[in-house]
């Protein structure tokens, strides 16, 4: 029977200068998040250069969206979960998803392949502990570039 052997956290370097936009209660070290979508993200078709690059070369890096947390504030105590009840995913300039904050029960490990390894073998380490997930559970309403601009600005 195949086993592969999984490492805890193998200390990776954590700037704790680095500002991390995401509420003090959605943090962990590394950064990660869990977004839940209801549908589809659409990404552009790659332009006729980009198709000529070699295909294990190949990454398009492309903006998802932005997420807001509209009620969110960093002056509120820590036990202030309120702010979990509303949050906004701008996919463009043109569409908007309202979801929430859960918490998960039960937490969820993210493991990756450990780096580093000369042997052939492979082996996993626990990159994170992921104890929330944002879930948007609708689908985007339509929004112009006004009102997104105007929401932003609000905060």
């Amino acid at each position: 029977m195949p086993s592969i052997p999984i490492h805890p956290p193998s200390g990776f370097i954590v700037d704790p200068k680095a500002s991390n936009p995401l509420p003090n209660l959605l943090q962990t070290p590394s950064g990660l998040a869990l977004i839940e979508l209801q549908g589809t993200i659409h990404i552009p078709k790659p332009t006729a250069e980009e198709m000529d690059v070699d295909d294990s070369k190949y990454r398009i890096d492309t903006p998802v969206g932005r997420l807001v947390f509209p009620q969110y504030q960093l002056t509120n105590p820590a036990s202030d979960t309120a702010w979990m009840k509303r949050v906004h995913l701008y996919i463009g300039q043109n569409q908007r998803m309202t979801g929430e904050v859960k918490k998960l029960p039960k937490p969820m490990g993210v493991m990756r392949k450990k780096a580093g390894l000369e042997s052939g073998l492979e082996e996993l380490e626990i990159v994170d502990v992921v104890r929330h997930k944002i879930v948007f559970s609708n689908r985007p309403e339509p929004v112009n570039e006004s009102r997104v601009l105007n929401e932003v600005a609000e905060r």
